[in-house]
């Protein structure tokens, strides 16, 4: 019998071939400054788009519209991109200072300024990581604007179908359409995107905006039209980038300028010498567990401490929370509202100024009085961005030509991942993150055991973790092969190579701060895009994230405490 393998290529195989086609070709259009996303030069994104077909973007290979992908997509991109033509990605050029009004996308914060009917720019400062999230993004958009346009047009002098009139005629309305005038444009538009009635009325209310109520109808309008305008007359989008852009990126400007500021902060408040432990998580949680069992007496002896979290979470409650930083700023929080570009906040917590004795977590009085611990929490960075910042963060700080060496302690990273291994909001506690597309792999004596965190009601899986180039990019395929193979994969995320990656420099090859700095890592899961109907797309986790979120955050606060 013959010993020779078969060389057949798996689903997985292709796909991962296809994320690194992607990769490749997004660095080369770069590059070259410009390019049309559904010209020749768009084409290699595109095939490999469809070939993936991602999680994310559900059926974005079949002749029906994706919705549940088109929601997730334009919460993440500035609103009225759909009505550009041009777009162009730049640097951080000064537009703030203009008459340009920022238009900020819901669900990633990102300046981006409208130039006139046909232009939208987007500022990039976060890293390579931005450009591929926002190329992908724009891809499947505009696959599913050719969709439309395919299904609208009757002939190649571009007559359009009786449905596409009439959508016309509703979106162009300047009138405030009746109840009754919705359900015929809905009607028409289901025909047109090749979905029900009821699809279309269910997702209808997500995608409206106060100041545009017929969003999805002005989506499908000029997403169809300026394709059709591509099909008809070879008017086609352009995607540019920017010289001052091509000419930054990959030079840490904005994080070393971010960094500087923090270290400037610490230096000017006399806490530059002392134990530094940085915690990279969310703006809420660390403030929250330190402060709110004192700012809302009367509730939370009532309460368990984590009704109280939740109550914090929820968007109506904007006056407790308000009382919360309150009490914050005046006992011991400093606050630097990010200006770097980097989008990442940062709070420094001297806890010398707290008052222990209100406090609902296990703290050592004497490991305070003796140490005196700052801990420094900066708001999550976006994929690549996760090495600059903490590169810079890490390094030396220059003042009137002497270098002072941070006593960094510890450094805890808290965020949100894809599980494969469970369900939302279950928690991961990795021991190596390895990096997608190589055999890089970054293992680390993890502080955070899962035995600590366990007997919460929440389930704790461990195990090997993957940093991914973009979580909108893996298929059910990939995912299983990461998850059945030997390496052992419980979950996904963007950052954990990077940070470690900064980290390992920092303590074991630069020598700027300590060798054996302590590293946590723990991720909550956001969602397990191997579950149909429990990916990203599908909506967020709500309040059910809370309860992880702050077990997380207690438990890092403990052992730093004690």
């Amino acid at each position: 019998m013959s010993r020779k393998k078969h060389h057949e290529r798996t689903r997985a195989q292709e796909s991962s071939n296809a994320i690194e086609r992607m990769y490749v070709t997004m660095r080369h259009l770069f590059n070259r400054g410009f390019y049309k996303p559904m010209g020749i030069s768009g084409e290699t994104l595109r095939n490999a788009l469809l070939l993936l077909r991602p999680e994310i973007y559900g059926s974005i290979g079949d002749e029906k519209a994706e919705l549940e992908g088109l929601i997730y997509v334009i919460d993440r991109l500035p609103q009225g991109i759909e009505e550009c033509t041009f777009i162009n990605l730049t640097s951080d050029e000064g537009y703030s200072e203009s008459h340009f009004k920022p238009i900020i996308p819901e669900k990633r914060r990102r300046n981006c300024y409208r130039i006139d009917n046909e232009q939208m720019n987007i500022e990039i400062t976060r890293g390579r990581s931005e450009i591929y999230d926002i190329l992908t993004h724009l891809t499947f958009l505009f696959i599913e604007s050719h969709k439309i346009s395919k299904r609208v047009l009757i002939d190649e002098h571009g007559s359009t179908t009786r449905d596409w009139i009439k959508l016309e005629k509703a979106v162009l309305s300047k009138k405030k359409l009746t109840q009754e005038e919705r359900e015929v444009a809905i009607t028409h538009t289901a025909n047109i995107l090749g979905r029900t009635f009821n699809e279309l009325s269910t997702v209808y209310k997500a995608f409206a905006k106060p100041s545009q109520p017929e969003r999805l109808l002005h989506i499908v309008y000029w997403l169809g039209k300026l394709a059709i305008e591509e099909l008809i007359n070879n008017n086609k989008r352009t995607i540019t980038f920017s010289p001052v852009l091509r000419e930054r990126i990959g030079h840490h400007i904005h994080g070393e300028i971010w960094a500087d500021e923090i270290k400037d902060t610490l230096f000017k408040n006399d806490l530059l010498e002392r134990p530094i432990h940085i915690i990279s998580a969310n703006m809420h949680s660390v403030m929250n567990t330190l402060y709110a069992y004192n700012a809302l007496k009367p509730n939370s002896y009532k309460q368990d401490i984590f009704a109280v979290y939740q109550s914090l979470s929820k968007n109506e409650n904007k006056l407790l929370r308000n009382k919360v930083t309150k009490e914050a700023l005046q006992k011991g929080m400093i606050y630097i509202e990010d200006t770097s570009g980097t989008n990442i906040d940062v709070q420094i917590f001297d806890t010398t100024k707290l008052d222990i004795s209100k406090m609902d977590i296990k703290i050592s009085q004497t490991s305070i009085k003796q140490n005196k611990p700052v801990i420094l929490v900066m708001d999550y960075a976006f994929g690549e961005q996760a090495y600059e910042t903490i590169d810079e963060l890490l390094k030396p700080y220059k003042q009137k030509g002497k270098k002072h060496h941070l006593n960094v302690e510890s450094i805890s990273i808290m965020g949100k991942a894809g599980i494969l291994e469970g369900d939302k909001g279950d928690i991961m506690i990795p021991s190596a993150h390895i990096f997608e597309g190589t055999a890089d792999n970054y293992p680390f004596e993890n502080e955070l055991k899962k035995e600590v965190l366990e007997g919460h009601g929440i389930n704790i899986c461990k195990g090997s973790m993957i940093t991914v180039l973009g979580t909108s990019l893996q298929n059910k395929d990939i995912l299983k092969f990461f998850y059945n193979s030997t390496w052992q994969v419980i979950g996904l995320e963007m950052e954990g190579a990077h940070y470690q990656k900064a980290i390992q420099a920092a303590s074991k090859v630069r020598g700027s701060i300590k060798p054996d700095v302590k590293v946590r890592y723990a991720y909550y899961a956001s969602d397990n895009p191997l579950k149909t109907g429990a990916t990203l797309a599908s909506g967020g986790l709500g309040t059910s994230g809370v309860k992880p979120t702050y077990l997380i955050t207690r438990t890092i606060l403990e052992q730093i405490f004690n």
